[in-house]
C-alpha cells in the first residue's frame, strides 16, 4: 500500500509534473492553493506533504504554521524559489521539517521524502499507553494483566496512528482514509475501536464527542 502524499503547488505546469513524478512511489493528492489543502488536510490522511511556499491567498509558511496548531504533525518539506537563509528560517520555524530550492533533481526530492518518512514509520520500540506497551513492529500490546494481545493489521495500523500523536483527537473521516481502503464507510472505524476495547481496554482509546477518537490513559 503506497504512502499517501499531500502536495500543494499552484503552477500549472509544475504542479501535474511533480505529482506524475512523485505518483511513481507515492499515492499523491495534488492542490493547488493553500485553502483547500488545509481542508483536505482535516478531512484524510497523509504521510509526508510537500508545500510551495508561494501560493496564491494563504501563503506555504501560513499553511504549515496552521496545520502545527491544529496539532497536525504531519512530516512536511518545503519547495520553493526562495533560497536565502532568512528564507529558509522561516519556513523551518513555521514547521516545516525540510526545505528544497527550486530548480531542484527529482532524485533529490524523492530520497528526502524517504527520509522524512521513514523518520515517522512509529516502527521500533514499545509505545508505553498507560499501563499497557504497544508494539507496532508485530501487531501485539502487553496487558499488565495478562500478557501478550496480538492485534490485527487493521486494528494495529489505528491503534498506530492514534499513538503518533496521543494529544490529538482524530476525526472517524480522517482515521478511515488512513487505515482502510477505499469504499469502506465510517462506521467502520467504530467498530475497529469496539474491536481493540474489546481486546485490550475500554480507557486505551478516548471518545472525543463531535470530533473522533484519541488515545486515552488506560490505568
Amino acid at each position: 500500500m503506497m504512502l499517501r502524499l499531500l502536495l500543494i503547488e499552484d503552477d500549472p505546469r509544475l504542479g501535474p509534473l511533480v505529482a506524475d513524478v512523485l505518483g511513481q512511489e507515492w499515492d499523491v493528492t495534488l492542490c493547488e492553493d493553500g485553502e483547500s489543502a488545509l481542508q483536505v488536510a482535516a478531512e484524510q490522511y497523509f504521510d509526508v506533504m510537500v508545500v510551495d511556499r508561494r501560493l496564491p491567498g494563504i501563503d506555504g509558511t501560513e499553511v504549515i504554521a496552521t496545520l502545527r496548531k491544529r496539532r497536525i504533525s504531519t512530516p512536511v518539506l518545503m519547495l520553493t524559489a526562495l533560497g536565502e537563509v532568512r528564507d529558509r528560517v522561516s519556513g523551518l520555524d513555521a514547521g516545516a521539517n525540510d526545505y528544497l530550492v527550486k530548480p531542484f533533481d527529482f532524485d533529490e526530492l524523492t530520497a528526502r521524502l524517504r527520509a522524512l518518512t521513514r523518520d515517522y514509520s512509529g516502527v521500533g520500540a514499545g509505545i508505553e499507553i498507560g499501563g499497557w506497551v504497544f508494539y507496532p513492529e508485530d501487531s501485539s500490546i502487553t496487558s499488565p494483566y495478562t500478557g501478550r494481545v496480538m492485534l490485527t493489521e487493521k486494528e494495529a495500523a489505528m491503534l498506530r496512528l492514534l499513538a503518533s500523536e496521543p494529544s490529538r483527537a482524530f476525526t472517524r473521516q480522517h482515521l478511515l482514509s488512513a487505515v482502510f481502503e477505499h469504499g469502506e464507510q465510517l462506521g467502520t472505524v467504530d467498530t475497529y475501536v469496539h474491536y481493540i476495547r474489546r481486546k485490550t481496554d475500554r480507557d486505551l482509546i478516548s471518545t472525543i464527542r463531535g470530533v473522533g477518537y484519541r488515545l486515552g490513559t488506560p490505568a
